[in-house]
């Protein structure tokens, strides 16, 4: 009888390493982050160690003695390797392998690969793919042995490395050839962005922390059928849909790539076109974990990425998210925000009062057009409709009496064709 052996993927183990500069820092809540990215990217945390230190090590990020420490730990733990939880210079990579004689791994890299394992669109395969040459360019002599390495983990996923022995000229044409099809990205995005201003259809980009509730706000809203899982970067590729509300108005939703602490700068710059998605909007929806301790922090994050990316001075609709997940209702404030609301988009709570704030932007920026047009100017009823907010509309003798909100810059357009004006 023939002998069937089970193959199974031999799963990671990794220690966290960490750098705590004074007492109080967020060094463990970013090392407890840290752990969901490794599990995001498949690997086991067995354990985990801060250095309080007044400033990185310039050549091995943490010192000898605690170097001596971590190396202890592997063989106690019997990981496989370590993650630090800042990028790593080539030298220290370079250095820690040396004393360590074990993988190592920092942040930007295990972010980089869960962007990997998540891309699906040909734009998001090219953006991650972009990050990953410009992370490992700059590691070329750093990386050592590990480019030469076999096997599965975090690092060797994505198109980053279907070539081991990459030399700094292959990845120079490579980069030169993803600039050029991202800029073709960039280019079919304006003309896009381009009809949408010519349709005169207002855009809300939904932002937040990653794992805040953004793809299930998007699918209860507008039935997008987006990924929803409760892990961090569960979506990585832009959608947008299209939202009618109650008046007839319509507003386009575009859910964007979560933020994080420490977002690597490879990524940010790679993700640029998707992130401006938020540039061009008109408003901002903040969506917020209330449930998670550390949402103010998340929040501030979320803010200064935001103004990194030169994203200000646009109206902020703040959404509460997850209030099914608190045991007692908690006050929270965001004074960045022109608007605040407690929901829970899984339960589909609050999302009314949501879609009213949202009726209330897009007034704002409409004004008040009332009288009548003869019947033979009926062709600018459907305009209104289309662009405005029809409130009120009565056939009478001499034509069409009509009382709607209206883009101003259409207003005047509408205004001469009345009766009497």
């Amino acid at each position: 009888m023939a002998e069937f052996f089970k193959i199974e993927e031999v799963k990671e183990k990794v220690i966290l390493v960490g750098v705590s500069f004074q007492e109080g820092d967020d060094t463990q809540d970013s090392l407890d982050e840290l752990g969901e990215l490794a599990q995001t990217a498949g690997a086991e945390v067995v354990g985990m160690t801060v250095q309080n230190r007044d400033s990185i090590h310039p050549g091995t990020y943490v010192g000898t003695g605690k170097l001596q420490e971590i190396r202890q730990m592997l063989t106690d733990f019997h990981a496989t390797g370590i993650i630090c939880d800042d990028e790593l210079s080539p030298a220290q990579l370079r250095n820690m392998e040396e004393v360590l004689n074990c993988k190592v791994m920092d942040r930007t890299l295990v972010i980089l690969d869960i962007f990997a394992a998540r891309a699906s669109t040909s734009e998001g395969k090219i953006q991650v793919e972009l990050a990953q040459l410009r992370y490992r360019l700059s590691r070329l002599t750093g990386l050592g042995t590990s480019l030469s390495r076999l096997g599965g983990g975090i690092g060797t996923r994505g198109p980053g490395e279907k070539k081991l022995e990459m030399d700094r000229r292959l990845i120079k044409t490579r980069l030169s050839q993803l600039k050029r099809e991202l800029e073709e990205v960039r280019q079919h995005r304006e003309i896009t962005r381009g009809q949408r201003s010519r349709n005169r259809t207002k855009i809300a980009a939904i932002v937040g922390y990653t794992n805040a509730g953004k793809s299930t706000l998007l699918n209860r809203l507008t039935d997008a059928n987006v990924l929803e899982e409760d892990k961090l970067f569960a979506t990585l590729d832009p959608t947008t849909r299209n939202l009618k509300l109650e008046s007839g108005q319509e507003i386009l939703l575009t859910d964007t790539v979560g933020f994080i602490r420490k977002l690597p700068h490879h990524l940010i710059e790679a993700f640029r076109s998707t992130l401006e998605e938020a540039k061009y909007a008109d408003f901002i929806i903040h969506v917020v974990d209330a449930s998670n301790p550390q949402r103010e922090k998340q929040m501030h994050i979320v803010y200064e990425t935001l103004q990194n990316l030169g994203i200000t001075g646009k109206k902020i609709v703040t959404l509460f998210n997850k209030q099914d997940k608190l045991e007692q209702d908690e006050i929270i404030k965001d004074f960045h925000a022109d608007r605040t609301l407690k929901i829970s988009a899984r339960a589909g709570k609050g999302l009314i009062e949501f879609k009213s704030v949202l009726e209330e932007f897009l007034r704002e920026d409409k004004q008040l057009l009332q009288g009548i047009f003869p019947y033979d100017q009926g062709g600018q009823i459907p305009i209104i409709r289309k662009y405005g907010e029809l409130l009120e509309e009565e056939y009478q003798g001499e034509g069409i009496y009509v009382r709607a909100f209206v883009p101003v810059e259409l207003y005047q357009n509408l205004s001469d064709k009345m009766i009497g004006e």
